[in-house]
């Protein structure tokens, strides 16, 4: 017979398949629903034959579980027997049948106690919350140095409209808005408990806090370049600014052309252009240009790199304004700029559904490497003469 087929329970083999169900949270869950049933572990005894053949052996492994407290382990014997060694009772299996035998055999008894003890204080302060307690005690534990600021934070957005405030006027002592970033996850658990279903907004994941719970949120700003010149009538004396969103949106500019571009250096070099205004995307030209409604009524161009991202934000921007047009983003361009290809550090191989069919046999070349690995031209590499000739011409 194998060694592996020696494989008989031991005292430590038990205590580790009762921590793991102390870990999940299992037994405190049970005991704090007053649900409490004894721990019943079967344990694998030595046969008769084996021992017969391992004599030594299971005298020793009898030994260890004769060792083990009888006040807090609870053990239910068998006979087994054979002619060569006569009859044996072994241990077959263990039970822990009281939270307080459990608790000194884990040693957690000071565990419990914090457990039940901020279980008491919340189920005064805010009722609402011992359920998710007792169904995740160890998340609990885990808090239970910020328990009690948490639970105010819940309670204080439960008595105080949201809508117009930031996380910043939250004023509860001994939080700011950094113990609430740190703590967003749990307290999204125990918001979605506590508040009415019309103070949640279930489209924003709880990792978008201040969206989900209907906080005002910080601006979006978005740089803008006036391309008249000398006189950049479009933004006033100014030729660049840079201005909220949500008060762009509701001041339409007096141009007939709106120009994005992704690349700083390229957008303080745009040449002069009557009746544009440039906007320095960043990257996140989607998001900043979005509630601006008004561009539905403007000449609209987006140059991004030549690289797959560069096409996936000008597909995302098509979606939403679907007359956008692409400027310096074809293969001619690309093929003319053969000494200035760089290389895409993550491609994306999304389908993208709101091309042309030009920009889309572009993509999918990028994609297929069809020129190069991982090709990428960022716009700041093509010759400015280029530049100058397109979008002057």
């Amino acid at each position: 017979m194998t060694v592996a087929a020696w494989r008989w329970s031991t005292p430590s083999e038990l205590l580790t398949k009762v921590r793991r169900r102390w870990s999940s949270g299992e037994l405190l869950t049970a005991y704090a629903r007053q649900r409490w049933e004894p721990v019943v572990v079967p344990l694998r005894a030595p046969t008769a034959a084996e021992v017969a053949e391992r004599f030594g052996a299971a005298q020793d492994w009898l030994a260890e579980w004769k060792a083990v407290d009888p006040a807090l382990i609870r053990l239910d014997w068998k006979r087994v027997g054979g002619r060569l060694v006569g009859s044996n009772e072994v241990p077959h299996r263990a039970s822990i049948d009281t939270p307080d035998q459990a608790w000194a055999l884990l040693r957690v008894r000071r565990n419990v106690e914090t457990f039940t003890r901020l279980l008491d204080l919340t189920r005064q302060a805010a009722p609402a919350l011992v359920e998710w307690m007792t169904a995740e005690p160890m998340k609990v534990l885990d808090n239970a140095d910020s328990w009690a600021r948490l639970v105010e934070v819940v309670r204080w957005i439960d008595r105080h409209p949201t809508t117009g405030r930031y996380l910043r006027q939250i004023d509860v002592p001994g939080v700011d808005t950094k113990f609430i970033e740190q703590h967003r996850t749990v307290l999204a658990q125990l918001l979605d408990r506590q508040l009415a279903p019309e103070r949640i907004d279930p489209a924003q994941p709880p990792a978008r806090f201040a969206e989900r719970y209907r906080f005002r949120t910080k601006p979006t700003y978005v740089r803008l370049r006036a391309l008249d010149r000398p006189a950049p009538a479009a933004l006033g004396p100014f030729s660049e600014v840079t201005v909220r969103v949500d008060e762009l949106a509701r001041t339409p500019l007096d141009v007939a052309r709106v120009l994005v571009v992704e690349n700083e250096t390229t957008h303080l070099a745009l040449p002069s252009m009557p009746g544009t205004v440039a906007v320095f995307g960043g990257g996140y030209a989607v998001r900043a240009l979005a509630p601006l409604t008004w561009l539905h009524d403007r000449e609209l161009t987006y140059w991004g790199d030549i690289d797959t991202h560069g096409f996936a934000i000008l597909d995302r921007l098509r979606q939403v304004f679907p007359h956008t047009t692409s400027v310096l983003m074809d293969s001619e361009t690309l093929l003319g700029h053969r000494a200035h290809w760089g290389r895409e550090a993550a491609p994306v191989t999304t389908e993208l559904a709101h091309l042309t069919a030009e920009e889309l046999q572009l993509y999918r070349d990028l994609v297929a490497n069809r020129y190069a690995p991982a090709l990428r031209l960022e716009q700041e590499r093509i010759r400015f003469s280029a530049v100058e000739r397109t979008l002057t011409g």
